[in-house]
């Protein structure tokens, strides 16, 4: 089976970070002690891989310099980075050491427990042999970071790295970065301390400032780096040693910059635009700080601007957890500069439903999913024939992701919808595959909608792999009378909550043409309507039509609620494939409509016949993937003529 594969790019750069590279575990309770923490959440995480992705996700091109294990935590570092468009040429991988954890928790707003594992992991073992003249020269700047000025070897790689991008012209970057625990100076448990005195940290740290040409940093990195607890007096030090600018950050103050001499006070330096935020998480809040200043800054926009999308950035993750998940998009920046938010910033639905549409995994511009996610049809099939149960259905499953699996030969497009009872085994097979999972949630035929497993769906949902995308079919129709509408509103609130709350996608299914007329605007004042709950699927799946006005409804009512949904792909209703091919013609034109999640009228003949012994395996893969490629080429050929025309 085709093999998840990740590739850097070759284009040209606006900065590369180099240094840390881990994973975060944070806990998933807030206000207790680390010690009391019962879960936690699994984040890519270190400062300027946080940084990177900051900056990515703000259009900057951004590559990351490191060493990541050979284990299963350095594999996800790398498959995330790409995720997020963050060259990763530049990302060792080191056999002989563990990927670098941190273990956080939020206990009040001023207390945030960090530990880090971090004894000889892999990027401390970075070296200048790691650093490649030809993927330093793609980019015009470079940061480093202060961690990695603390062991000889990996000093030694900072330097040669940022003595390359100064011979050629670029411009150097230091993100002050201190952590006393990292040079040796607190204990081990105390990973959250901010300062210890150390006149031994201020030379190594000072070596590097001749070469620098943009420093920031918290006060208390300030006072290190300048050798001085008066802010001031560490300032003026810091300048003798550099002309760079220097930007000192100061919490909800935001910050003030110093392009030139330290003046008396504080205040009269270059001061951005800050933000009143109530204060949920700092940890992260400085990398996106540093993220959105240097999206202003190597565009050569004014130090006040540079300054305010730094302070707008940094008050937009010390209102969520995590740190990388919680960078901002360029789009939900400037949605932030432009509006008023409340205090507690993390209870805006608009600015989080901005967050989640803009940083989702991927890309989907088309899709051609094979829906065999059926339990009770298949169970009717059974009945029907008498032959087989339910360990044959499990193995039809398994044939039906290799027969997509051999048809796609590793292209994304393709996708499965799968569900957790028959195809509970080809679920696991297709976590090594690069194509779209989704699993459906409901009780087959349910109506009002009912969800499988735990009452608590979120609890449910938690047991499912975050890239699998949640799949719910409602039998919806706007004229259903109130007690049937409130109950199924009820229950699809209650899933797209718990989505949200899990990291899952949510696909919503409609069929309307059960239970009621359909006209051109039935869909469209279903879709209304589930907007109007604060429901923002990120897939729609909804009944072919030849009818074009309904197409036309459909569209503008999903685009004008959510310019950002994923799409909409058609769903099969057993049709013959001949009425499919009219529903795939009559779609193709709207460009939401990314393509199908098709089963019965692909699969239904051939498990039957495989059932009753008239077609071996090979011969089910090879009719499975006949019936789906007449689909498939009949959708890329629709789509992709219309483009043309």
């Amino acid at each position: 089976m085709a093999q998840r594969r990740d590739e850097g790019g070759a284009g040209r750069l606006d900065i590369i970070t180099l240094g840390r590279a881990g994973i975060d575990l944070y806990g998933e309770q807030i206000g207790g002690r680390l010690e009391d923490m019962a879960s936690f959440a699994k984040y890519i995480g270190g400062s300027p891989t946080n940084t990177a992705i900051g900056g990515a996700r703000l259009g900057l091109r951004t590559g990351l310099l490191t060493r990541v294990g050979g284990d299963h935590f350095g594999r996800f570092i790398r498959e995330e980075l790409a995720r997020e468009g963050v060259d990763i040429t530049g990302v060792r991988t080191d056999p002989e050491r563990l990927t670098a954890l941190a273990i956080l928790g939020i206990r009040d707003p001023d207390t945030f427990p960090l530990i880090f594992y971090r004894e000889n992991c892999a990027d401390m073992a970075l070296t200048a042999d790691d650093i490649d003249p030809e993927f330093v020269a793609r980019a015009d700047a470079l940061l480093l970071s202060g961690t990695h000025l603390s062991r000889p070897d990996v000093f030694a790689a900072s330097l040669k790295a940022a003595e390359l991008m100064k011979a050629q012209g670029g411009r150097l970057v230091f993100d002050i970065d201190y952590r006393p625990v990292l040079w040796g100076l607190a204990s081990k448990e105390n990973g959250e301390d901010r300062f210890v005195a150390s006149t031994e940290v201020t030379a190594a740290l000072q070596r590097i400032l001749p070469l620098c040409d943009l420093i920031v940093g918290t006060e208390e990195e300030v006072h290190i780096l300048g050798g001085s607890t008066d802010t001031l007096a560490a300032l003026r030090a810091i300048r003798e040693r550099t002309a760079a600018l220097l930007v000192c950050k100061r919490g909800a103050d935001g910050c003030v910059a110093f392009p030139g001499a330290i003046p008396a006070s504080l205040d009269d330096g270059v001061v951005g635009r800050g933000f009143p935020i109530e204060v949920f998480n700092v940890l992260g809040a400085g990398d996106a700080f540093m993220a959105g200043f240097l999206r202003g800054w190597l565009r050569h926009l004014p130090v006040e601007t540079a300054c305010e999308f730094g302070n707008a950035c940094g008050a937009i993750v010390v209102s969520r957890h995590g740190c990388a998940p919680a960078m901002a998009s360029w789009e939900e920046l400037q949605t932030f500069l432009a509006g008023r938010w409340p205090h507690r910033l993390r209870e805006s639905a608009a600015l989080e439903q901005l967050h989640w549409s803009t940083s989702r995994r991927g890309v989907h511009d088309e899709l051609t999913v094979l829906a065999i996610d059926h339990r009770s049809q298949f169970d009717d099939l059974i009945a029907e024939l008498g032959v087989g149960d339910d360990a044959a259905i499990e193995r039809f499953k398994a044939l039906a992701l290799r027969a997509v699996d051999q048809l796609a030969e590793g292209d994304p497009r393709f996708g499965v919808l799968l569900d957790g009872r028959f195809g509970a085994r080809a679920l696991e097979q297709a976590a090594d595959l690069p194509y779209w999972i989704g699993r459906p949630i409901e009780v087959p035929g349910s109506r009002p909608i009912a969800f499988e497993g735990s009452p608590d769906v979120g609890m449910t949902l938690r047991d499912w792999p975050v890239d699998h995308v949640v799949k719910c079919l409602v039998f919806y129709h706007p004229d259903d009378d109130a007690e049937m509408i409130e109950r199924q509103d009820r229950q699809i609130l209650r899933l797209a909550n718990a989505c949200r709350a899990t990291r899952h996608e949510f696909l919503l299914e409609i069929i309307a043409s059960k239970h009621g007329p359909v006209d051109s605007q039935t869909i469209a004042r279903v879709i209304d309507h589930i907007y109007d709950l604060g429901v923002y699927p990120d897939w729609w799946k909804l009944e072919p039509t030849e009818d074009a006005a309904a197409w036309a409804a459909t569209e503008a009512a999903i685009l004008r609620r959510d310019p950002h949904c994923r799409g909409i792909v058609l769903l099969g209703l057993s049709a013959p494939i001949e009425a499919l091919l009219a529903g795939i013609a009559a779609a193709a034109p709207f460009e939401l409509v990314k393509g199908f999640a098709v089963g019965r009228t692909i699969f239904h003949d051939v498990a039957a016949r495989w059932l009753r012994g008239e077609i071996d395996d090979e011969g089910a893969v090879a009719a499975l993937g006949d019936n789906l490629s007449v689909l498939a080429d009949a959708w890329r050929a629709a789509r992709h003529g219309r483009r043309a025309a």
